[in-house]
């Protein structure tokens, strides 16, 4: 068989091109070290072209705490809060799909609820450390997670969860409580002199106001008077 005319130059081209893509390779692998080497202690990795999943720093290959007490600097549980919300909102975008099946639905809702449970934990330990006050800003924000039965208070349904058998049903025959009507004495109790305007003439104001009002009103009475004369 007669060789390919130009046979030996393509197979040097394609040499070549492997071996510039060995050399991309190890700068690129290079460059990974580096740019983790200078993110080294932060919970977000903010550079490079790699996985968002990916996470760097003191923590990446630590397990996280069972005990979140026994944790003693705000950066490390912050990090772990940061992983629990994360994975809880993965789970929420999950149970959306009714088609996942009842066991399955059920299983994540019990997840989310477990680890909201974990980062409450992990936010009382922020603040006994000093940090940030999570749930204040929470409630100050007006955040709310799934809903919650006023007969089961503490857990909440998410996406699908909310249609399984029974629990639709608990929705629809929750019926939101009356507020306590208050006693006479109650409604009597804060109630000062000021709203019954017993105290209006220490307005030195109000007082002035007043006699300017009356100087005006006598003057065109007495004006309409004189016209009628």
């Amino acid at each position: 068989r007669e060789p390919q005319p130009g046979g030996a130059e393509s197979a040097a081209m394609a040499r070549n091109e492997e071996k510039a893509m060995s050399a991309l390779n190890r700068w690129t692998a290079q460059k990974r070290d580096l740019e983790r080497a200078n993110n080294l202690g932060k919970s977000t990795y903010i550079g490079g072209a790699l996985p968002a999943s990916a996470t760097f720093g003191p923590y990446a290959a630590k397990k996280r705490p069972k005990i979140a007490s026994e944790v003693e600097t705000v950066r490390e549980c912050e990090h772990w809060r940061t992983e629990l919300i994360r994975g809880v909102a993965q789970k929420i975008k999950e149970v959306q799909n009714a088609a996942l099946g009842e066991h399955r639905i059920r299983d994540l809702n019990d997840e989310i609820n477990k680890d909201l449970r974990e980062k409450s934990y992990w936010e009382d330990q922020i603040k006994t450390l000093g940090g940030a006050d999570y749930k204040a800003q929470a409630k100050a924000q007006g955040e709310v997670y799934g809903a919650e039965l006023a007969s089961h208070s503490g857990y909440k349904y998410f996406g699908a969860a909310k249609d399984l058998p029974g629990v639709r049903e608990l929705f629809e025959a929750t019926v939101v409580p009356e507020a306590p009507r208050k006693t006479r004495k109650q409604l009597f109790k804060n109630i000062q002199p000021d709203y019954y305007g017993w105290r209006d003439e220490e307005d030195g104001f109000l007082l002035l106001a007043e006699q300017e009002a009356e100087h005006e009103a006598v003057q065109k009475e007495v004006a309409r008077w004189k016209a009628e004369q």
